[in-house]
């Protein structure tokens, strides 16, 4: 039986500190409150102590004190996870924020990361040797978790997803025990991470292999909602057969009233975000299609690949309430069009929005036991989000998304992108590992037999 933190004594957690170059916070702490705050403010948890860790042996001291005590842990790297798996209640949190450095080898263009980076410390510092790393996009996100996850973004039809670009991990097990990851050392723990998320080890830093990407050609084009029917049929068909160099995902949202023209603000719209990497001088035919459909703004130009990835960063602030629901779809069928324009049609916020992530192209070419990323056959990741910054609207925004979600789980391959569920149930996570689930648990179960990371979208030892 899981032990509190309450039940250790004060003295006990002052020796602890003494053990390690990071600091601890307590409830009794003034910064409590504001150390516990994460992306999602919808979720309010309040962990009994936080150890900020400097470095790998302040982890491994941290996962040793956790065990020992029998106490309830969770792993915070950025903080950004919309179920905030990066917090328990009256558990430890081993915060991962102090083990940060981006180092890149330009001999063969390989960056090295710590797991409490988030990604626009990456992208700024590869972008300055002309490189980027598939990740995902929001760059407020935090490394270790939208990689352990899988990792869908801009880069995914070029390049693969984020774990397909992973070729090495450093990490602490629950045993204390300190391990180097890849594809000759630790196999089967380098298959788990690649996908299985935080449930096999604490990731202390990621190594990736990086491309010669500078400069994009990208930003957002709008239509009309009533228009969504149309320009998904349209869509289905084009991004599929597009130029891998060509990648944009669709979404339905309003346009909030910032930094967007003001006849567009409060309106609803069906909108695709594009990004190109391929030769400039191509761009104009390659987009012709998309201009063909009549855009009612097209905001669509070249710019470094980290303005990309931060272009809604602003709009999208931490402290914002958060509601999340996920699926994976094989196609865009008639009635899967018709629920769009239904519930696209009653976004009941700005920044509430659906969107849909390709994952053709380099990302499907990926065996689907060659990662425990097990839907690389469909052809996207689609996520339903309702936001708002108002408390009072937190039931209207998860509802709208629940009813959103449901209404297409009918016609869904059947489980999520795990980094866009809540806590949805076993079987969920189950469904989203599909054919890879056993195998998980199997690693799972020698590496970590007492479910010691465990607040996460979770594989449960068989032990």
């Amino acid at each position: 039986m899981k032990k509190t933190v309450a039940e250790i004594s004060i003295d006990s957690i002052k020796a602890f500190e003494k053990t390690i170059k990071g600091s601890i916070v307590l409830p009794s702490d003034s910064d409590y409150d504001d150390v516990r705050k994460i992306y999602n403010a919808m979720i309010d948890k309040r962990p009994g102590l936080f150890v900020f860790c400097k470095n790998t042996d302040d982890v491994v001291a941290a996962v040793n004190f956790g065990r020992e005590n029998n106490l309830l842990i969770a792993i915070r790297g950025g903080g950004h996870n919309g179920a905030g798996l990066g917090l328990c209640n009256d558990g430890l949190v081993i915060d991962l924020s102090g083990i940060k450095f981006v180092d890149v080898n330009t001999i063969n263009n390989t960056v090295k990361v710590g797991g409490g980076n988030i990604w626009s410390e990456v992208d700024i510092a590869t972008h300055e040797f002309g490189l980027a790393i598939p990740s995902g996009m929001v760059s407020s996100t935090g490394v270790g978790g939208l990689t352990l996850g899988g990792g869908v973004g801009y880069l995914s039809r070029k390049y693969g997803l984020t774990i397909d670009n992973l070729i090495e991990a450093e990490m602490v097990l629950a045993n204390g025990s300190f391990v180097t990851v890849n594809a000759s050392k630790n196999q089967d723990l380098f298959w788990a991470i690649r996908g299985g998320g935080g449930n096999f080890g604490v990731v202390t830093s990621f190594s990736f292999q990086a491309h010669p990407i500078k400069m994009i050609t990208g930003g957002p084009t709008l239509w009309p909602i009533e228009r969504v029917e149309e320009i998904m049929e349209w869509y289905d068909t084009f991004i599929h057969e597009a130029s891998e160099d060509l990648n944009g995902f669709i979404a339905t949202m309003i346009i909030p009233e910032s930094p967007f023209p003001a006849d567009l603000h409060n309106k609803k719209f069906c909108a695709i975000v594009w990004c190109y990497t391929g030769d400039p001088k191509k761009f104009a035919d390659t987009f012709k299609p998309v201009l063909d459909l009549n855009p009612v703004f097209a905001h669509v130009g070249e710019m470094p690949y980290p303005s990309l990835q931060g272009m809604f960063d602003g709009l999208l602030p931490s402290g914002l309430k958060w509601y999340w629901r996920a699926d994976f779809f094989n196609d865009l069928t008639p009635e899967i069009r018709a629920e769009h324009l239904k519930y696209g049609s009653k976004i009941p916020t700005p920044l509430s929005q659906m969107h849909l992530y390709p994952i053709t192209g380099a990302a499907s070419r990926v065996g689907a036991e060659d990662t425990p990323w097990a839907y690389r056959d469909s052809k996207y990741a689609g996520v339903f989000i309702g936001v708002s910054p108002d408390p009072n609207k937190a039931e209207e925004i998860t509802n709208w998304c629940k009813a959103y979600q449901e209404a297409l789980h009918p016609y869904s391959a059947g489980g999520a992108y795990s980094n866009f569920m809540m806590n949805e149930g076993q079987e969920r996570v189950k469904a989203s590992y599909k054919h890879n689930y056993e195998r998980l648990v199997k690693i799972k179960s020698s590496y970590d037999p007492q479910n010691l990371f465990r607040v996460n979208q979770n594989i449960k030892p068989s032990t």
